[in-house]
């Protein structure tokens, strides 16, 4: 398992934290190189740490993926360091508070879909010709099961998730024939929002949980970086335009 993504240059966006921190740590144990990018810098360059300790390389690029011109300078910096992209996970999203359709406003939709769906795009069109210079890739999105059962309140959440999730059916449509391979990603985890939730408001939070099978929240390494890791691998190599549901059951599909 160690080297199964060994030789691979991976690219996590959103890396200095959260689920994007796990998958990065996750790609290094098998094998992968890293270029690792955030807004934070102070945050990658902690991450790059645990990642050398791994005896893996790894670059970081600080920078916002809502802007065309840090996406197009994050994947410039795989191919400058590395000489090539084969792993492409769009894991970065800004997030804000909670409104209702009706208190929805210009500043917030920006936000969400600048980071969201917009960077997702960014990031893939700059990943395109560099991923099909090495004979394929592999794509990895984030969509969420909030977008869709439709939760209240997360109204510009779901918009982009839900045009992620869109965008990714296009492109696994079109780059097929690149060998490049598209998926999405729907986690439910114990991020840090979700702890808050689970410390601030403790009944609803039992009360979410009981909806889960599995009766527990994911975990950001073992249940979500694990498996999006296997999809970059050999192993899914048939896998594109798929919604993968890591959510203990909380949505069943007949």
């Amino acid at each position: 398992m160690a080297a199964a993504l060994n030789g691979k240059i991976a690219l996590v966006t959103g890396g200095g934290q959260g689920i994007g921190r796990a998958v990065a740590l996750e790609l290094a144990r098998r094998g992968a190189d890293l270029l690792i990018s955030g807004r934070t810098e102070s945050k990658l360059v902690a991450v790059a740490a645990e990642i050398e300790a791994l005896e893996r390389k790894v670059v970081t690029v600080t920078g916002d993926v809502a802007v065309r011109a840090d996406a197009d300078r994050m994947v410039a910096a795989a191919a400058e360091h590395f000489g090539g992209l084969d792993i492409l996970v769009n894991n970065a999203q800004a997030m804000a508070g909670q409104k209702k359709l009706l208190e929805l406003d210009d500043e917030n939709l920006e936000l969400y879909f600048g980071s969201g769906a917009r960077g997702t795009l960014y990031c893939m069109q700059a990943a395109h010709p560099v991923l099909a210079a090495r004979g394929g890739g592999c794509i990895v999105n984030f969509g969420s099961s909030t977008g869709i059962t439709g939760d209240p309140t997360f109204g510009a959440y779901v918009m982009t998730k839900e045009a992620i999730r869109g965008l990714s059916r296009v492109a696994a449509r079109e780059w097929g024939r690149d060998n490049i391979r598209v998926n999405v990603v729907c986690p439910a985890a114990l991020t840090e929002g979700a702890q808050g939730f689970r410390d601030n408001h403790p009944d609803a939070y039992a009360a979410m949980l009981k909806t889960v099978p599995l009766r527990r929240m994911g975990d950001e390494t073992a249940d979500i970086a694990g498996a999006v890791a296997s999809l970059c691998g050999d192993d899914w190599s048939y896998l594109t335009g798929a919604t993968l549901m890591l959510d203990g059951g909380r949505l069943l599909f007949p």
